[in-house]
């Protein structure tokens, strides 16, 4: 989800049991949104994604990890000219993981609506490499004037892409075969999140979790879990930064901080995390020290006794859904 607006003040979002604040511009309805771009950029999302999910449906047909052997860095690219006919293979991880991006982007989308802000339809991300997707956003063009619309927005997307992602997940581990020695000379390890663990106790009780060889379906909801995790990181203006500033605005900062250098440790002394945790944490930081969170124009709203469990349910969904070792050389 994109970060807060900064145009005229939506009048009509403000707790009606203030009175409208003086000299207010008038504010027309939220513009339709143009199609195209985002139309144009989900195909390609789609072709990448399918391109990455024949490799990923190749390596479960050939009992092997994915992205292991001699494969081209450039395997997603080349696949859709050389072997288009293997695209087919790559529908179950493809409509998998874009159905697990679209109810996310959704959730923040239908509740930007509840609330009659100006946002944009999902603007899907291609990607050469990997899962074939960089994931989605929306941009909201208005801004989040009150409590409830800020943290509304923020914990819709979260909760909409998580519950899209369970049930995958469910099967893609339920799925998964037991291999003896599959990993073993893996270029590209997966590390599995507390909600992977727990299925696997439950499916395959009592077996080496690197006995066993993910379903296509598993892997792109394991995408979608860490999507997910990113999302819910309270920092800055991310999904978890505006929920964490809908309960704690004063805190906001400091935490967003905090976390952000933890993340920039993680990343260069665990011996076995990854080292994408340093990027990330850094650019954070940055973008915790230099832009402050836009204040609400209604300071004084609270949040009800729903929402308040709806931000306990967000931190459980990103503890399930949070790995320090999202991937690893093997």
């Amino acid at each position: 989800m994109s970060g807060n607006g900064h145009g005229p003040i939506p009048v009509e979002v403000l707790d009606s049991r203030f009175a409208p604040l003086p000299n207010l511009p008038r504010v027309s309805p939220p513009r339709a949104p143009r199609m195209w771009p985002a139309l144009l950029l989900f195909l390609l999302t789609v072709v990448t994604t399918l391109s990455a999910g024949a490799e990923f449906a190749l390596s479960y047909a050939e009992n092997r990890e994915p992205f292991s052997g001699n494969q081209s860095i450039f395997l997603i690219i080349e696949t859709p000219f050389q072997h288009p006919h293997l695209l087919l293979l790559g529908i179950p991880f493809s409509f998998t993981l874009l159905a697990i991006l679209m109810a996310h982007e959704m959730g923040h989308f239908v509740a930007c609506r509840i609330y009659g802000l100006d946002a944009t339809y999902p603007y899907f991300l291609p990607s050469p490499v990997l899962f074939g997707t960089f994931g989605a956003f929306i941009r909201i063009r208005s801004p989040l004037t009150t409590r409830r619309a800020l943290f509304d927005v923020a914990v819709a997307g979260p909760i909409a892409g998580f519950l899209v992602a369970l049930p995958a997940m469910a099967f893609g581990v339920g799925a998964s075969k037991i291999l003896p020695g599959v990993q073993n000379g893996a270029d590209i390890l997966f590390g599995d999140p507390p909600l992977v663990r727990i299925f696997e106790r439950l499916f395959h009780p009592n077996v080496d979790p690197t006995w066993m060889l993910m379903h296509p379906i598993g892997r792109a909801a394991w995408m979608g879990l860490f999507a997910t995790a990113l999302n819910l990181l309270p920092i800055w203006q991310l999904d978890g930064g505006h929920i964490l500033f809908s309960v704690v605005p004063e805190k906001h900062q400091q935490a967003s901080i905090a976390v952000s250098l933890a993340l920039v440790a993680l990343g260069i002394y665990s011996s076995h995390a990854w080292l994408g945790w340093f990027g990330w944490g850094f650019a954070l930081t940055i973008l915790s020290l230099r832009y402050k969170h836009p204040p609400f124009y209604d300071p004084w709203e609270t949040l009800d006794a729903k929402r308040k469990l709806l931000a306990v349910a967000a931190i459980a969904i990103f503890l399930l859904c949070f790995t320090p070792w999202p991937a690893m050389g093997s």
